[in-house]
């Protein structure tokens, strides 16, 4: 009788065995439901910045031409000054004097010189004499303008049209021609130079447009247009010199103010999937492909990111189909049902560097 029940218990066992195969088999070939889309190809457009400083398009440091003592200071900081003002007058008097005795002799040699001709014909005087009446003449008039230009040199006058600085002159001081007087900018147009990497020196050209955000206002940002690069690449940190040009009209911006510098490239043409579509395991980022029917493994490098998309790198096909719902649920060679096709496009905004917003 024990063996009769043993037996029973053995075929019964079997028989749950065997139902419990058949049952894993079963769920082992059952489909997932997914949702795909087509795989959207574009540039991944790379964003580049730079640390840039703004100078005045017209920049002058002021100096006297001639040594004296300060007359007069005829502007003060942050004036307005035209070109041609006066700003500074330096004791003139012996100048002025030399100014008059260099007219006393040009009018002297051209009475001489007169007189000469005045009797010319009457072969009383000869030509020599008379070359040499013109000559003296020529050398008082050459006399008399270096006596302007000396006279001239005690006044300084504004080169051009600006807002002057600061000075620490004032009347009584003795002044050379090293001594600083002020600076004079015309700054109703900024240059803002600042470094580019040399890997980018292909994808900025004269005329582009590049944004700058001043550190003084960071909710502000000015459309630079740029003007020139640099006629070489420093060898030391391989970048060079680009110059570009904001407007100042507002008077709001200053010389010497740091700006942060954005630009972007074209980039390289890249694969650019949803993000939802990207998994993470022990050797990295991964995504799924139809195939048949089935789903693809397919190892991915993430590059960049675009609000919801990233752009990846891997063995991608422009006919592949990526599975961007029901993910989780899938392994390499499951079977899939497709349930939906997504036609999403892609949105044009700002590219992200690649981080772990997604990763986990």
């Amino acid at each position: 009788m024990d063996v009769f029940r043993l037996l029973a218990l053995l075929t019964l066992l079997s028989l749950a065995l065997s139902g419990c195969s058949s049952g894993a088999d079963d769920r082992k070939e059952q489909s997932v439901a997914v949702i795909a889309e087509n795989l959207q190809r574009e540039a991944d457009r790379t964003e580049t910045q730079a640390i840039g400083t703004a100078r005045a398009a017209q920049s002058a440091e002021l100096y006297p031409e001639s040594n004296g003592r300060v007359l007069k200071v005829l502007f003060q900081a942050g004036d307005y000054v035209r070109k041609g003002q006066t700003l500074l007058q330096i004791d003139s008097r012996q100048e002025r004097l030399a100014v008059e005795a260099a007219r006393v002799q040009v009018r002297e040699a051209n009475q001489l010189l007169g007189r000469y001709r005045r009797i010319e014909d009457t072969g009383a005087i000869s030509e020599s004499q008379i070359e040499a009446g013109e000559t003296a003449l020529a050398s008082a008039q050459v006399a008399l303008k270096q006596a302007e230009a000396s006279l001239a040199d005690r006044t300084v006058r504004a080169p051009f049209s600006g807002h002057i600085g600061l000075t620490e002159i004032d009347p009584g001081d003795r002044v050379t021609t090293s001594t600083p007087i002020a600076r004079l900018d015309q700054r109703s147009t900024l240059y803002v130079d600042f470094s580019a990497p040399e890997e980018v020196f292909g994808q900025l050209r004269v005329g582009q447009n590049v944004r700058a955000v001043p550190f003084s206002d960071t909710k502000r940002g000015v459309e630079a247009r740029i003007l020139a690069t640099d006629s070489r690449a420093s060898e030391n940190g391989r970048d060079f010199i680009v110059r570009a040009v904001i407007p100042n009209s507002d008077d709001s911006l200053r010389p010497g103010m740091s700006f942060r510098v954005t630009f972007q490239g074209p980039g390289t043409i890249r694969p650019m999937v949803p993000e939802e579509a990207i998994l993470w395991g022990s050797d990295g980022s991964y995504l799924f492909v139809l195939n048949d029917g089935t789903a693809r493994r397919v190892p991915v490098t993430i590059v960049s990111r675009r609000d919801g998309y990233a752009f990846v790198s891997g063995k991608l096909s422009e006919s592949d189909r990526v599975i961007v719902k029901g993910v989780q649920k899938l392994r390499d060679g499951q079977k899939i049902r497709l349930v939906q096709a997504s036609e999403r496009a892609p949105q044009k905004v700002r590219i992200q560097p690649a981080g772990s917003a997604n990763e986990g």
